[in-house]
């Protein structure tokens, strides 16, 4: 996630119809910076995806230099991604979701995996990169039943967040929440306190509510610490942490089995490849639910 204006964005319907509205023509044309490299288009490239420009492949090549198996971490990041909402959205019922630092969108995107179990779901994304807000506007668009929602702001203000006009109309925050920080919070350095950060999110949401967070990790091989210096190197700031630091982030919530793992040990289904060790994935991963 970048700093950057906050952009309107609008999600239009009642009833039986949700669609994205088209804001084309309605803010000054989108820097996206493509001769900088951007952590969101790097893990696009990871992914194999197409949104990325030289600077991030070359940025990317870089990091892979560093860390070899970042493409096998990333696939494996995003395979927990899937089962976690989908249990979520299936045996926890949750019918409410707020994924912060969306990134640029790959299919199945969280709300794709909620609406195919709950078709009613209702998603809030959000970012604040140029490139995945316009990304997002065409393509995050959501099931009949359900709504989904975009919001520009930065995780770094979780006031902005909190008080969104869109996030009040999509979420009715008296009910439980599932907030999604998939591979976000190592992009948040100590400085900018990440800790309290998401105190204040999960804060203002009921009991029942929970917590998805994946996180880097060199615990089981130093070569993340050097995709890490290599983000650093490249103007992103990049943190790898600790079991113990990453743990903190479900401080005073209750942690589903089998608690924070590194992420493809984390209920494997019959996708997850058999033959992945802890030190080619490095990307630790837990729910909570607040009591």
């Amino acid at each position: 996630m970048t700093s950057g204006e906050p952009h309107e964005s609008g999600v239009e319907g009642s009833g039986s119809t949700t669609w994205w509205r088209s804001l084309a023509g309605e803010h000054s044309p989108i820097d996206l910076k493509t001769d900088q490299p951007h952590s969101a288009r790097m893990y696009d490239y990871y992914l194999g995806g197409k949104d990325n420009f030289p600077a991030d492949r070359e940025a990317a090549e870089q990091a892979l230099a560093g860390f070899p198996n970042a493409r096998v971490a990333s696939h494996a990041n995003r395979a927990f991604m899937v089962r976690t909402t989908r249990h979520l959205a299936g045996e926890a019922g949750i019918r409410q979701f707020l994924d912060i630092g969306t990134g640029i969108p790959t299919s199945p995107n969280l709300h794709e995996v909620a609406q195919d179990v709950a078709p009613d779901a209702r998603v809030v994304y959000a970012d604040n990169d140029p490139i995945v807000l316009t990304h997002a506007r065409a393509l995050l668009t959501s099931t009949p039943q359900g709504t989904t929602a975009y919001l520009d702001v930065d995780l770094r203000d979780p006031e902005s967040i909190l008080a969104a006009p869109e996030l009040r109309a999509a979420l009715d925050l008296t009910r439980p929440v599932a907030l999604s920080l998939i591979a976000i919070m190592h992009f948040i350095p100590d400085a900018d306190d990440p800790h309290g950060l998401l105190r204040r999110l999960l804060q203002e949401l009921p009991s029942g509510s929970y917590l998805t967070l994946t996180h880097a990790t060199a615990d089981h091989d130093e070569g993340m610490e050097r995709l890490a210096a290599a983000y650093r190197a490249g103007g992103i700031p990049a943190q790898q942490r600790t079991r113990t630091e990453v743990a903190r982030f479900f401080d005073g919530l209750e942690l589903l089995d089998p608690g924070l793992q590194i992420v493809h040990r984390w209920r494997p289904d019959g996708e997850t490849p058999t033959d992945l060790t802890d030190a080619q994935v490095s990307f630790y991963g837990a729910v909570g639910r607040k009591p």
